[in-house]
């Protein structure tokens, strides 16, 4: 979408907050939203970083050529040295679109391929007065996910009399809040989409600090089942009353809700505009934030400690008694555009995968504006057993890193005694889509999860859907509470050390406890 003309004159009104005219800013901007694929949040992220970074690398190269011509025994030109760069005043004009400048600077360029590596390229000369891109598009058009990323940042110089330009340093840390040398950093990665084109939108993916390697996983849109989950999904399991196969269209629209809306109290839980009601989500965000006082159900025999010692297993800690949503199924009469099918029809916002500079890691922000009860995405992963979730967590070494699995507990305690391949949880560690970048929060998180019934009745499977608890700003981080106890040594993953910097912090109280 183009850029509206307040967007445009807001870029202009930063720039010139930095002593940048707009005619000097103008070209780089033209040429950042050309690489950026018309993509104006990009540009406007972080108050037009990349933008400024970009010009002053640019005016730093610029600098540092006119020092290699002013060697001795070189000829210098100065008709098209006095082209290139015209000094007035306090500042340096840098003309890029009609230069005539012949020379050229080398540097390395790196390729960013459609599987996540990156590779050195041969150093090819670039000429400063060319529309150079920061982000380009690389002429062999194989992948469309590929984009050439500039081999390294250097710090902002703001343009300055000839005495000596004034200089703004930008420090860069790395996760643990160290500093980062230029040695230690690598090329700046930007992916149009990570999802391999499976999604409806594209989810892309940038390290605008350059410091860390692409994750290593395969994106899938949908949960699969990893190896001895059960899970029966067929249309014999679904019972006429159960469905509404005589509707038709949207069932929203009807005079009376239909069958599907039984299991939230007979009334839908959507709006007409696809939002989540505010009463039922008040009630989930209740169990989440005071998860003590909600009623509880105790298994027979815990799924979750029978992993832990199967001959002699400890008491079930108890289940948060959960609501669930029933979406229209496939055996309905409504059509996918019915608005009781919010889930199921997938991610619709615009989505962003970046690292985060908290040291919190990859993280996940919107491009957009959410408004309260908004369908962001769903938890996808392996469906595992578990046993076979333990299993793996044992199996595996401390240098690895794991997402955060989910168990999907909800109905656990409807049953006396549950089966092995019954107990079924959720890993995005190997194979996931974006919300296994979605960092946690404590307590006041911008999301929360909810079970959500699309294909089968059959409690022990069922979709986890997160849906925001407020109105979230473009390019605000997205993040949900994982419900962990800190102070649980037993569990199969140990708890982190928590940085979602909420004041209600359940790890910064239990520490304080400590003391």
């Amino acid at each position: 979408m183009a850029p509206s003309k307040t967007q445009i004159a807001n870029a202009f009104k930063a720039s010139k907050a930095l002593g940048i005219s707009t005619e000097e800013i103008r070209p780089v901007l033209r040429d950042l939203y050309k690489s950026f694929h018309k993509n104006w949040e990009h540009i406007e992220a972080d108050n037009y970083r990349v933008l400024f970074d970009r010009y002053f690398e640019m005016q730093e190269n610029k600098g540092e050529a006119e020092k290699r011509d002013e060697r001795p025994g070189k000829a210098v030109h100065l008709a098209e040295e006095d082209q290139v760069s015209k000094r007035t005043g306090s500042s340096f004009e840098l003309p890029l679109k009609h230069s005539t400048h012949s020379g050229n600077v080398q540097f390395p360029r790196h390729v960013v391929s459609g599987n996540g590596r990156v590779h050195p390229e041969r150093a090819s000369a670039v000429s400063l007065t060319s529309h150079t891109n920061y982000f380009m598009k690389p002429k062999n058009e194989g992948s469309t996910n590929d984009a050439i990323v500039s081999a390294e940042q250097t710090s902002m110089r703001r343009p300055g009399p000839m005495n000596g330009a004034a200089r703004i340093q930008r420090p860069k840390t790395d996760s643990n809040g160290a500093s980062i040398s230029r040695e230690d950093k690598k090329p700046i990665i930007y992916k149009s989409d990570i999802t391999k084109s499976t999604e409806k939108v594209p989810i892309s993916l940038v390290d605008d600090v350059g410091i860390e390697s692409l994750p290593k996983f395969n994106y899938i849109p949908q949960n699969i089942i990893y190896q001895n989950a059960n899970l029966n999904i067929s249309l014999s399991r679904i019972a006429d009353e159960d469905c509404c196969p005589d509707c038709f269209g949207d069932c929203l629209s009807a005079a009376f809700p239909c069958a599907c809306a039984r299991e939230t109290g007979g009334e839908f839980v959507y709006t007409p505009e696809g939002l989540l009601k505010e009463d039922f989500l008040s009630n989930r965000m209740a169990l989440v934030r005071e998860p003590d006082k909600q009623p509880h159900v105790y298994c027979q025999d815990c799924p979750i400690e029978r992993s832990k010692n199967e001959d002699m297993p400890e008491k079930c800690k108890g289940h948060v008694v959960r609501r669930f949503i029933k979406e229209c199924w496939r055996k309905c009469g409504c059509d996918m555009q019915c608005g009781n099918r919010v889930v199921q029809r997938g991610i619709s916002c615009k989505l962003q995968v970046f690292w985060t500079p908290q040291g919190k890691g990859w993280g996940v922000r919107t491009l957009e504006v959410l408004e309260k009860g908004s369908f962001v995405c769903e938890y996808v992963g392996e469906i595992m057993t578990n046993t076979e979730l333990y299993e793996r967590n044992m199996e595996s070494t401390g240098s690895e890193r794991h997402t955060y699995p989910v168990t999907l507990d909800a109905d656990w305690g409807s049953e006396q005694i549950l089966r092995d391949e019954d107990a079924l949880c959720l890993d995005a560690t190997l194979h996931g889509n974006v919300a296994r970048f979605i960092n946690h929060r404590c307590f006041d998180a911008n999301l929360v999860d909810i079970p959500v019934q699309v294909e089968t009745p059959d409690r022990h499977y069922y979709h986890l859907a997160f849906f925001t608890t407020r109105k979230v700003n473009a390019f605000e981080e997205l993040n949900w509470d994982y419900g962990i106890d800190f102070d649980d040594e037993d569990h199969p993953i140990e708890a982190f050390q928590c940085s979602c910097g909420s004041p209600f912090c359940r790890n910064i109280n239990r520490k304080g406890k400590q003391r």
